[in-house]
């Protein structure tokens, strides 16, 4: 039987274990002092340094394709070989300034402080400042160590798993040696320990320094507000309410153990509840330009009298499959919807709307959610996981940013919450910045915020190890989130041509999005006295359009009618832009529009069944009335709210971009 063939990475594999016997053998000679070995362990140092050298050269240059058969997560063993000569590199680098005094004392001398003398001159002159000076700050503060561009703070403690990595606490201040490319950053601790860290353990320490200033103002204007409640009660009490919030419920929840240590607050809806401006209403509407005389993105074909199609450099369907090995949160927290947010993410900032997709839930998978990969009939566009998105950001990190969430309440205090259980990313563009090909992605859920990367289970590794079956094994464990990435064609992609340059919603409600941009561009650039006039347009659809897209269940009340209409039109009628507009402003009209201002509508409220159902019913009565009655919607609930004259009027110029 022909032996098998030796991979180059098994080859620097064999090469680095070689290495590390050989420091081994080294580190041990000098520890025991053994005579001649001891003598000639710095030309033993060089050579292995050299030796280390040429092989992490060699790994660098190795790729997947030079294996001559398949290699299991041969990314990760890379990086870990990586890693593991980094780690030797350091013991040797540590190792050649114990072996050589020359070289020892000439450091030390560099590094060495001032003498006791000297100090001891110092204090005298700071105690003769001091006693001529009352403000002088205290002495104590010398002890803490200067900020600077290689001072930083571990955000979370981190046990060191193989040779070479640095073990840290939380709160302790490193100084960074070297970044390497891979992630993996050089650190030195207090006692002068080395080792490797991941950079996403750490922040820079003028960073935190400057939160540490800005927390201290906050507390003086705290002390400020106590002495003097009577002066301005409004903005004291939101100074008090600042300091009641620092101590977050999820911390609380996290120290009972009701929820897994990687567990955040949600990010994404944080930023859906400060702004509007992460909602799909802000999106839809027209972006100025940057003379603000006329518009960026939107624009009438002279020959057709349609909407101009805009490509964008990204322009996509993503479907939403399932999720799997997601932890539950424990006793004393009840789950009132188990969601996907996703949006447009540089890396940096969101640069999108964020779309909600709520999941299905079965008691008896726990651990498993699941969406609707294709919407039928009368399902609606909330569990929709067919989604579209448009974007024409030029940045290199561009991609999908997902976070899966649950909305709950604590049984105790009924306390209401959103939860991050974990996060992916899917980058849309390779190296080459070609969009990556259409299939479906297995991503791998990280817990904590998007701007790092922890497990969502510490019981669950991120990193397997082992042989290849105990990493498989262990890769099943793993939270995963299962997408699939589609190029739309025919009417949708036309339609989506017409869209915003920017916008994330469902695939379901695109034709209704479409014609409100239809009707958008010929109000504002052809129905207007003139490019110059901005006065406010009477037109109840574009006035409340953007508040019907922010509540899902009104643009499916809305998509059934337009659907039902539609069934009754030719195909003469249909071709007939001008009756189409027509009838869609008229169904419009007769349906959400009636809705939207009725008095017996509750305002939505996430996660909340009871004002859900009260909503449904509400809508379904109104849909079967204007179907099949002469009866106006409006009958059946308690009429409409006090008339706003902000129904009616469009105010461009508040409105755009």
């Amino acid at each position: 039987m022909a032996p098998k063939r030796k991979g180059p990475l098994q080859t620097v594999q064999r090469e680095a274990d070689e290495i590390k016997r050989q420091v081994d053998s080294l580190v041990k000679d000098v520890r025991q002092g053994n005579g001649q070995e001891s003598t000639q362990a710095p030309q033993r140092c060089k050579q292995l340094q050299s030796t280390l050298e040429d092989t992490m050269k060699t790994l660098n240059k190795l790729t997947k394709a030079d294996e001559p058969a398949p290699v299991g997560n041969y990314d990760q063993r890379k990086q870990e070989e990586e890693r593991r000569l980094l780690g030797l590199a350091e013991k040797l680098k540590a190792l050649s300034l114990e072996v050589s005094p020359a070289l020892r004392l000439g450091l030390e001398a560099s590094v060495a402080g001032p003498t006791k003398a000297d100090d001891d001159s110092e204090e005298e002159e700071e105690s003769e400042e001091d006693d001529d000076d009352d403000e002088d700050y205290d002495e104590s503060e010398e002890d803490i160590p200067e900020p600077g561009d290689d001072m930083y703070i571990s955000i979370s403690a981190l046990k060191g798993q193989q040779e070479g990595d640095l073990t840290i606490t939380e709160g302790e201040i490193l100084k960074v040696l070297k970044k390497n490319e891979n992630g993996w950053w050089l650190a030195q601790n207090s006692q002068s320990k080395q080792g490797l860290v991941p950079k996403t353990y750490l922040q820079k320490y003028s960073d935190v320094d400057d939160e540490d200033d800005e927390e201290d103002s906050e507390d003086e204007e705290l002390s400020e507000a106590k002495g003097n409640l009577s002066s301005d009660p409004q903005s004291n009490w939101t100074t008090v309410r600042k300091a009641i919030t620092q101590i977050d419920t999820t911390d609380v929840l996290s120290a009972m153990g009701a929820i897994p240590a990687g567990f955040r607050p949600s990010t994404l809806s944080k930023l859906l509840d400060e702004s509007i401006a992460y909602r799909a209403g802000h999106y839809i509407q027209p972006e100025l330009s940057q003379s603000k005389l006329s518009f960026k993105d939107l624009f009438l074909d002279p020959d057709t009298g349609k909407v101009r199609a805009r490509e964008v450099r990204a322009s996509v369907s993503v479907t939403l499959w399932s999720c799997k090995m997601i932890p539950t949160p424990g006793v004393g927290v009840n789950v009132l919807s188990r969601h996907v947010r996703f949006c447009v993410f540089s890396g940096v900032q969101v640069l999108s709307n964020i779309h909600t997709v709520r999941a299905t839930y079965n008691s008896k998978h726990p651990k498993t959610w699941t969406f609707s990969p294709k919407m039928t009939g009368p399902l609606a566009s909330l569990l929709d996981g067919e989604c579209f998105l448009r974007c024409n950001s030029d940045s290199a990190e561009l991609g999908i940013l997902f976070e899966l969430g649950v909305t709950f309440i604590r049984n105790s205090t009924g306390e209401r919450g959103n939860l991050s259980c974990g996060w992916a990313f899917l980058k849309l563009f390779d190296a080459s910045g070609a969009l990556i090909p259409p299939r479906t992605y297995e991503l791998t859920v990280n817990g904590g915020t998007p701007y790092e990367r922890v497990a969502v289970d510490p019981s669950v590794a991120l990193e397997a190890r082992g042989s290849l079956l105990q990493q498989m094994l262990q890769a099943r464990k793993h939270p995963k989130l299962t997408v699939k990435l589609k190029s739309p064609k025919g009417r949708t992609r036309a339609q989506l041509s017409v869209l915003p340059d920017t916008l994330v919603g469902p695939l379901s409600g695109v034709h209704l999005l479409a014609m409100h941009r239809q009707l958008l561009a010929e109000t504002l650039l052809m129905d207007r006295a003139s490019m110059q006039n901005a006065d406010v347009i009477c037109s109840p659809l574009l006035a409340t359009f953007s508040e019907v897209v922010d509540q899902p269940d009104l643009l499916d009340a809305l998509r059934t009618s337009w659907l039902d209409a539609e069934r009754d039109m030719t195909r003469a009628d249909k071709r007939d832009l001008q009756k189409l507009k027509r009838t869609f402003v008229k169904v419009y009209m007769d349906t959400v529009y009636h809705l939207l201002y009725s008095a017996g509508l509750p305002d939505p409220r996430w996660g909340d069944d009871q004002v859900e159902d009260q909503r449904a019913r509400l809508i379904y009565a109104c849909l079967h009335l204007h179907q099949g009655s002469n009866q106006s919607p409006s009958e059946g609930h308690s009429g409409p709210q006090a008339f706003d004259i902000a129904e009616l009027s469009y105010d461009f110029l508040h409105m755009a971009r």
